[in-house]
């Protein structure tokens, strides 16, 4: 008799990190959505946060890329050499008879030709079963909340490259919004921000850092800390190497105009929801998850421009991932209520 191996994994293909999760083990893997490759040669030179650490850094004859572009898939070619050399590292590929069986996240405005790009890519590797599921709804089970129930609840994504907000009941969305702007946007508008104010031109990767480590959306009352950190880069002016201090303060000032958009897409989402649906949100708030919803001071700001309760999901960084392989748990409700596709 033939053993037959079944692998079930939840994909989350972010735009700026792909995770997995594996049935029964968790989040096995976590890496930067970046490939390395050598442009005479075409030969993988790194994956991951070794490609990552490499941006800006490379020769010519070196590409960093990033193959996913405002939650969709940009370069295809790309996108599966980055995920099979991941799937192989969770995957064992000794057994000779093996299934894989996969759920992937996906934004929730994404066309059926993403959609079906996306699915390719898994099927490719071998899948014998994809599915592709929103990633508000990942999110919401990956972050625990009771979705099946006829009571509605509100969810806000903020990854890197979308913001996917949507209103659930009864296990389906109600309404939903998808904005291609997401921590990728954030970081640029850091790197505009100080390139205007102290003609200092910095890198993609050190505008994340600055976000990360002293931004802040709004000061925190009795909690705000004005941290001050050294940026390096070049000056526009003289073209030489050169330092700055930069403040939480500037940090506040650069993402005026992103945090400006996050509230605008909620209210919009919110204006569209039934009036029995808007009153189960009045109690039971919204939740925040992706990595966009830990920056500082944020859920205080939407809770102030909104009058709602708002909850940073524990996970928020592993929230869609964990969700994807958890609605695994019941196949039956996932071909129902997810954008599903299976091929035998």
């Amino acid at each position: 008799m033939f053993n037959f191996y079944t692998r079930d994994i939840g994909i989350d293909l972010g735009t700026a990190n792909t995770l997995i999760y594996a049935k029964g083990e968790g989040i096995i893997l976590d890496e930067p959505s970046v490939i390395a490759v050598d442009a005479y040669t075409d030969k993988v030179l790194a994956t991951g946060l070794k490609a990552k650490e490499m941006g800006g850094r490379t020769p010519e004859r070196i590409r960093v890329i990033r193959p996913l572009q405002e939650g969709v898939i940009s370069d295809f070619m790309m996108t599966q050499v980055m995920l099979k050399e991941y799937v192989e590292r969770v995957v064992p590929r000794k057994r000779m008879f093996s299934q894989l069986r996969a759920v992937v996240g996906i934004p929730s405005g994404v066309t059926e030709v993403e959609k079906r790009a996306v699915e390719e890519v898994i099927r490719q590797l071998g899948a014998r079963e994809v599915y592709t599921i929103v990633e508000p709804m990942a999110a919401a089970i990956g972050a625990g909340l009771d979705i099946d129930e006829a009571r509605g609840c509100m969810v806000v994504d903020i990854g890197g490259g979308t913001m996917d907000i949507a209103v659930l009941s009864m296990g389906d969305i109600v309404n939903s919004s998808s904005i291609r702007y997401g921590g990728d946007k954030m970081d640029e508008a850091i790197v505009h921000y100080i390139r205007k104010k102290y003609n200092l031109l910095i890198g993609i990767t050190l505008a994340e850092k600055l976000k990360i480590e002293i931004g802040y959306a709004i000061p925190i009352p009795g909690a705000y800390e004005d941290i001050i950190m050294t940026a390096k880069g070049r000056d526009i002016i003289t073209g030489l190497p050169s330092t700055v201090e930069v403040h939480s303060d500037d940090i506040i000032v650069a993402l005026e105009d992103s945090v400006r958009i996050i509230v605008d897409g909620i209210k919009g989402t919110l204006e569209q929801s039934p009036p029995e649906i808007a009153s189960d949100i009045v109690e039971s708030g919204l939740v925040l998850a992706g990595g966009g919803a830990l920056l500082r001071g944020l859920d205080l700001l939407l809770e102030r421009e909104t009058g709602l309760k708002v909850l940073v999901a524990e996970n928020a960084m592993t929230a869609v991932a964990e969700g994807t392989g958890k609605s695994l748990q019941n196949i039956a409700r996932l071909r129902y209520h997810a954008q599903t596709s299976r091929k035998y």
